[in-house]
């Protein structure tokens, strides 16, 4: 229960909370599972070189990024990540394969996450990062700037994709 260790009050009625290997609420019946957050994102292939997105917004905003985002509730990975991409960069993509699955926290301290990512290709739209891009870049797959990418989940991914390349 580690990123909810300080919970105290239930938030559905108040009442204290209990901490065991969940939280559990004794006067509501609330029960809360300390699962991780799915994420879907995509590694995004054009003539050699990997699509990577500059975070505009906190946690690592101003470091690069590989788009994609938090699934929505009943969202599959699929979805959620044509979706992002979509909202990110303005361009719509074909999902080739999955890529793996990544652990990982939100920022510092923040919420567990379980990244699931895809290679993909680009299908149509018009280039132009969002509000919560500030640039998007394309670099060679064996160029990519590792030590400016803003999460370890990331750096993972673009390690295992590079390491397929080169089998």
């Amino acid at each position: 229960m580690a990123h909810r260790d300080d919970w105290i009050h239930c938030p559905r009625c108040g009442a204290p909370l209990v901490h065991g290997a969940e939280l559990h609420c004794p006067a509501c019946g609330l029960v809360i599972y300390d699962n991780p957050a799915p994420t879907a994102s995509a590694l995004v292939l054009r003539d050699g070189r990997v699509m990577l997105t500059r975070r505009a917004r906190p946690p690592q905003e101003g470091m690069w990024d590989l788009p994609g985002g938090f699934v929505e509730p009943l969202e599959l990975p699929e979805d959620a990540v044509v979706r992002e991409l979509r909202e990110e960069t303005g361009l719509d993509i074909r999902i080739e394969r999955l890529l793996g699955f990544f652990l990982d926290t939100y920022g510092d301290g923040g919420v567990p996450t379980l990244n699931v990512y895809f290679t993909a290709s680009v299908e149509g739209g018009a280039e132009a990062p969002a509000d919560d891009v500030s640039e998007i870049g394309w670099f060679p797959l064996d160029g990519v700037p590792m030590a400016e990418i803003a999460f370890p989940n990331g750096r993972q991914a673009i390690e295992q994709l590079q390491s397929s390349q080169k089998s």
